[in-house]
């Protein structure tokens, strides 16, 4: 993780994301950031780009993509300069085209997702960071080994007294998912 002492944990949704950075087991940072631009659609392989001819969906893909990691970027230059890697959910195999993104039912439903969690780690790459995935099952438990505990839910629930709201269930996944790399 080369000399950062951070990592940031990401919990991504259509178009937007929680970020939660993380250093010696302490919350650093956590917000809420943008993953489009206001205009574009924030879901175009699933929504919008099934009702256009396969050309003007791709367009429409290839724009939104542009967007997101337009904002990508910005979003990573605001966290703390100390972080060093991010977390992000794993991204399952898609098929190679758009196209067949777009007409494909189970990567139509899955492409979006994979889209945004692709221009996170592009943009987190570039800046020499270091990209992990994990999975949401699993990471709260990875977490709590990290940190030597059997359980992470009271740790949990006594960072979100400390940080105050908002700490809901995203807001938990991005740290567990930033401790388990802190613990690597």
């Amino acid at each position: 993780m080369s000399e950062a002492s951070a990592a940031a944990g990401v919990s991504d949704h259509a178009g937007w994301a929680v970020v939660v950075c993380v250093a010696d087991d302490k919350v650093l940072d956590r917000r809420r950031i943008e993953l489009v631009e206001p205009g574009l659609p924030s879901m175009p392989h699933h929504h919008e780009g099934q009702t256009l001819p396969i050309g003007e969906a791709v367009a429409l893909v290839e724009r939104v993509r542009a967007s997101a990691a337009s904002c990508a970027r910005d979003a990573l230059d605001e966290l703390p300069a100390d972080v060093g890697a991010i977390a992000i959910r794993k991204r399952p195999t898609l098929p190679p085209t758009l196209a067949e993104r777009i007409t494909d039912y189970w990567a139509q439903n899955r492409a979006d997702w994979v889209m945004y969690r692709d221009v996170l780690a592009e943009a987190a790459e570039a800046r020499g960071w270091s990209v992990h995935e994990y999975d949401a099952k699993a990471v709260f438990a990875e977490a709590a080994a990290a940190l030597g505990l059997e359980d992470i839910s009271a740790r949990m629930k006594e960072m979100g007294k400390v940080l105050g709201p908002p700490w809901r269930k995203d807001h938990k996944l991005a740290t567990a998912a930033a401790i388990v790399v802190q613990g690597r």
